[in-house]
């Protein structure tokens, strides 16, 4: 069983899909382990790390050659695959709703692809996540990204030339990214609420020390999803949701965004009309920017300055902490990989719960039931 570790091609992507750490633990399994060169540069592993680790370092070509696993963190173009052995697996997060067309290149391939953010949110799955595992991350960056663009200082100071007032910071969107935001916020001083769709988030929003800001007594309250996502709100609940934000985010310095509706557009939360009520050097930062974005006027990969307030639109946030980020998409891979792992054969073999979940292609098709539908 050979295992490769390709370096990364899409632009900005400076994460690597296993580390020294995570290398050890396959070989321990039993399998072969081959590292493209240079993979984990840009996340601070260098290639003699590796080698020490057991790991073979080599170009693409040699890395990929026999391979019966391909790890990625985001998936390889079909080109650069030549050479892996038929029906070989391709385990990263695939974007399966945005890149289409990778799939079926996928599909006509043979391989078998297995798109990890498909990942059922059960309880035994848990620690192969790739989503919560770099949401967290995102959401404490989001944090920082915010304070550098502020102006001012996030807690209260108390001098003997005066009183600086805390930042008043808002997060919408309590997910895994959400509630890190939260606690990163508080922990750097800042007075912060925060709101979500859904009515079970409001106990975790006040167990943090934030304010909860929620629609009461409006249809489509409960906002709850399968798999613990929130789902799409009713007319009703938008109008009264908007209203309650719009007072409540001209009072704020910071807001920061984080929701996200799987296979969707991500749902608009924040207009024009209401960034114009903002005080001069507010600062937004919008999460969901790749996905269309939660705010009016986001730009993907920049900071732009509307109504003298200051949207951040940064790329792939996760990337922007690659050696932590890393080593935590790394470890759900072998989490994911070796709770499956079949010690005669030398190899995991997948159940049907979590194998039909994330996989997306097989015999030359494209089998996944939500890219079927």
């Amino acid at each position: 069983m050979k295992i490769a570790v390709v370096k990364e091609q899409a632009a900005g992507e400076a994460r690597v899909a296993a580390t020294p750490e995570t290398v050890k633990k396959f070989i321990g399994l039993g399998a072969q382990v081959a590292v493209e060169a240079g993979a984990g540069l840009t996340a601070s592993i260098a290639d003699a790390d590796y080698v020490a680790a057991g790991a073979t370092v080599a170009d693409r070509a040699a890395t990929v050659a026999g391979a019966d696993i391909v790890l990625g963190v985001q998936g390889p173009d079909v080109a650069s695959l030549s050479g892996v052995n038929p029906g070989a697996w391709i385990v990263a997060g695939l974007n399966p709703f945005g890149d289409r067309a990778r799939v079926d290149a996928y599909a006509a391939a043979g391989y078998e692809a297995l798109a990890m953010e498909f990942m059922p949110r059960i309880t035994r799955a848990q620690s192969m996540d790739i989503l919560s595992s770099q949401s967290n991350l995102s959401g404490y960056k989001a944090v920082l990204d915010a304070a550098a663009e502020y102006g001012r200082a996030f807690p209260m100071m108390m001098t003997a030339a005066g009183t600086v007032s805390a930042a008043r910071v808002f997060i919408m969107g309590v997910g895994v990214a959400g509630l890190q935001a939260i606690a990163t916020a508080k922990r750097l001083g800042a007075q912060v609420s925060a709101t979500d769709v859904r009515a079970a988030t409001k106990e975790q929003i006040e167990s943090l020390g934030a304010k909860a800001i929620f629609v009461e007594k409006v249809a489509g309250i409960e906002g709850e999803g399968s798999g613990g996502y929130a789902t799409e709100m009713s007319d009703e609940y938008k109008a009264a949701q908007a209203e309650l934000v719009s007072a409540h985010i001209a009072k704020q310095d910071i807001v920061i965004t984080t929701a996200l509706i799987p296979g969707r557009p991500a749902p608009r939360l924040i207009s024009d009309a209401q960034i114009a009520t903002m005080k001069p050097g507010s600062v937004i930062v919008d999460l969901a920017v790749e996905q269309g974005g939660n705010v009016e006027g986001a730009v993907p990969g920049e900071v732009v300055l509307r109504h003298g307030v200051k949207i951040v639109g940064h790329r792939n946030v996760p990337s922007r902490l690659a050696a932590d980020t890393s080593a935590l998409f790394s470890r759900n891979l072998f989490n994911f990989l070796s709770a499956f792992w079949d010690k005669e054969k030398g190899a995991p073999v997948l159940d049907e719960e979590i194998g039909n979940a994330i996989r997306l292609t097989q015999g030359g098709k494209v089998v996944n039931e939500r890219l079927l539908g």
